[in-house]
């Protein structure tokens, strides 16, 4: 027998490894990931668990986020993430997991996201960074649950299916490779209108939780005109056609409170005072428009214990409490008590009647809760007699959220016999036109009563109530010391500014001063020098290096000569001491002396710090007011965890 070629000794080599491949380890499959977009909720896809790809800048579209860490289904899949720390601003890859229904759902602020609480919703969902584990190949297609017909959105009896009609087929969004069969699972209920508005949704006060990674936030609204047509009538509700394969209004919780068949709102706990116009300019007519509106309002809100409750005041010369808050707890029992009110005459004080509530009227003892926005509705014939600014500020700064209601305001010719020039501008918080609502004529009062209920029920805009974002005095106590350096400073004033970013600023919200200390200290700015947002930035930005020693007790107490002894009524006082050394000079009794006036104080040490010192500075306790960094570049991560700790304190303490 002839010897094999070489030739034929290779071929038989290739086709025996050829025929040895299907034994081979099998190459892993890879996973195709479907991408989503900003608003697609878990709700709406009918997969256990799945991964999906969200775009950038989710943030910036304000899709609707509640709870924390366990998120409600109705939620958006990808600023839920944002929010948890999952990806960021810039999109990226995430993990679905479906869970059951939470009891509640506590809203919070994180990573730019403000997530809003709700009660009791059936289905959650948490979610994790988009790694699947080894030998986990996730869907490449997305299921969606199927729309179907509503009560209010039928078909007409000649058009009607027969009951043998095929259901409604599945929705399927197919990426262009699917290397995987989808998981199919039995049918999610849809989410309805009927469910939502029954499940209704808690206080909009929230409390931080500690970030897991830290973005400058956008918290802007974005307004658009409501379909009154009005332009003074605002509706801060995005806009959003998710739900109209429903054929309805998407059933928004956190929006505007829906008013039901009969007119009544759902879940809109407020404690409501109506300051009633009982001056002589009024007259008798106008007076009995006045109380038929009122009536009609008690009508409307459905006045309960777990609801809202109302008091009224009547102002002329002097204000006088018609009822209390806690006088009557039902609209039945109301009406016939505002119809028997008697006008009292005198002239139109509306400042005298705003410092009366705000003293008298919001107590225990008149029925105030605490856990209920304090309102105030002022309802003007004309304009005011006396001046109303400074009663309205300091009602405000009470966390009052102050309404007017003005009815035949002064024309050109009448301005100049107003008392006070702008005054309802003066009175409210915002001059977006949220809290004021100018009415042509008497005759026309009762058909805004549907406008303003909605207004005073629609509590996450009622942004004049004290919350730990709007009611401090903030002052940044900043180390300029020659150990410092250029760099570094800048590190700080670029943290100064991540902490300013998150807080609501304004004279009449939180303000912000800054020291910058060596062995001397310097008035950077004072409280209220920079009352809004972007004006502070820019002075934080604008600050110069100074350098030389460290002297950090002088500097407190310069901080409470020259900050805090100008600090407002009902402002917190907060103090943020930063610094990078030892001190030359003692800090123990500056800060205690600080301390007994009711500053809460923060300490931040830097590399060299001494810990013995920033427990001295520090509000007790020590390890909720106290941190250390070993070098500045990580004093950014301490900004989630000390908007944390203001929030939880402020939300432990008793309101009003």
């Amino acid at each position: 027998m002839s010897r094999p070629t070489l030739t034929a000794v290779f071929v038989a080599f290739l086709l025996t490894s050829s025929v040895a491949k299907p034994n081979a380890k099998d190459k892993k499959p890879k996973q195709v990931v479907p991408a989503i977009e900003c608003d697609m909720r878990a709700g709406k896809i009918n997969l256990p668990e799945f991964i999906v790809k969200c775009p950038a800048k989710c943030r910036e579209t304000k899709e609707k986020v509640y709870g924390t860490g366990v998120f409600a289904s109705i939620s958006s899949i990808c600023n839920a993430a944002i929010h948890n720390g999952v990806i960021t601003n810039s999109g990226g890859k995430v993990i679905v997991m479906k869970m059951g229904g939470q009891v509640t759902y506590k809203g919070s602020f994180a990573n730019g996201v403000r997530s809003l609480s709700l009660p009791n919703w059936r289905d959650s969902f948490s979610v994790s960074v988009g790694k699947p584990k080894k030998g986990v190949i996730y869907p490449s297609t997305l299921i969606f649950v199927p729309s179907r017909p509503t009560a209010e959105n039928t078909v007409s009896p000649a058009t009607e299916p027969s009951s043998t009609a095929a259901p409604p087929t599945t929705t399927h969004v197919t990426t262009p490779i699917a290397t995987a069969p989808p998981i199919t699972t039995s049918a999610t209920p849809r989410v309805t209108v009927h469910e939502v508005r029954e499940a209704g949704r808690s206080h909009p006060y929230f409390s931080s939780v500690a970030h897991s990674s830290y973005s400058v936030p956008n918290t802007s609204y974005k307004w658009n005109r409501m379909s009154t047509g009005d332009p003074t009538v605002l509706d801060p509700r995005p806009d959003n056609t998710e739900y109209e394969q429903y054929g309805q209004y998407p059933p928004e919780p956190e929006d505007h409170k829906p008013l039901s068949e009969t007119g009544h709102t759902k879940d809109c706990k407020v404690d409501i005072a109506f300051l009633m116009d009982g001056s002589w300019s009024i007259g008798k007519r106008r007076f009995k428009i006045q109380k038929d509106f009122l009536v009609d309002v008690s009508q409307v809100i459905s006045v309960g214990v777990a609801g809202p409750m109302m008091g009224i005041i009547q102002y002329g010369d002097d204000p006088v409490t018609e009822f209390s808050l806690k006088q009557f707890s039902s609209s039945k029992d109301l009406k016939p008590a505002i119809s028997k009110i008697v006008q009292k005459g005198g002239l139109s004080n509306v400042g005298k009647a705003l410092s009366y509530i705000n003293k008298n009227f919001f107590s225990d003892a008149n029925g105030n809760r605490g856990g209920a926005p304090n309102v105030a509705v002022v309802l003007v014939d004309g304009w005011p007699t006396d001046k109303v600014e400074e009663a309205s500020r300091l009602a405000r700064e009470s966390g009052i959220n102050i309404f007017f209601v003005t009815i035949e305001g002064p024309d050109e010719n009448e301005k100049q016999n107003v008392v006070e020039t702008n005054f309802v501008e003066k009175a409210v918080c915002r001059t977006n036109g949220f809290f004021s609502l100018p009415i042509t004529s008497w005759f026309a009062l009762r058909k805004e009563v549907q406008s303003l209920v909605k207004r005073v029920c629609d509590t996450d805009h009622l942004v004049c109530s004290k919350t730990c974002l709007n009611a401090n005095d903030i002052a940044f106590v900043i180390d300029g010391s020659s150990s410092v350096g250029t760099g570094n400073f800048r590190t700080v004033l670029q943290f100064v500014a991540n902490v300013t970013q998150e807080f609501e600023i304004s004279d009449t919200d939180t303000r912000v001063g800054i020291i910058q200390y060596t062995y001397e200290q310097r008035l950077e700015f004072a409280f209220g020098q920079h009352n809004n947002k972007a004006d502070l930035l820019n002075a934080i930005k604008r600050i110069n290096y100074w350098s030389g020693g460290t002297s950090t007790g002088a500097a407190i107490t310069y901080a409470a000569d020259q900050l805090f002894s100008k600090s407002k009524p009902n402002k917190r006082k907060i103090m943020i001491v930063i610094t990078d050394g030892r001190s030359y000079d003692d800090v123990r009794a500056p800060a205690l002396a600080v301390h007994r006036k009711g500053v809460i104080a923060y300490s931040i040490g830097i590399a060299w710090a001494a810990q013995d010192e920033l427990e001295y500075i520090a509000t007790d306790p020590d390890r909720e007011h106290s941190f250390f960094v070993d070098e500045f570049d990580n004093l950014y991560k301490y900004v989630p965890k000390i908007i944390h700790n203001i929030c939880n304190e402020f939300n432990s303490q008793p309101r009003n």
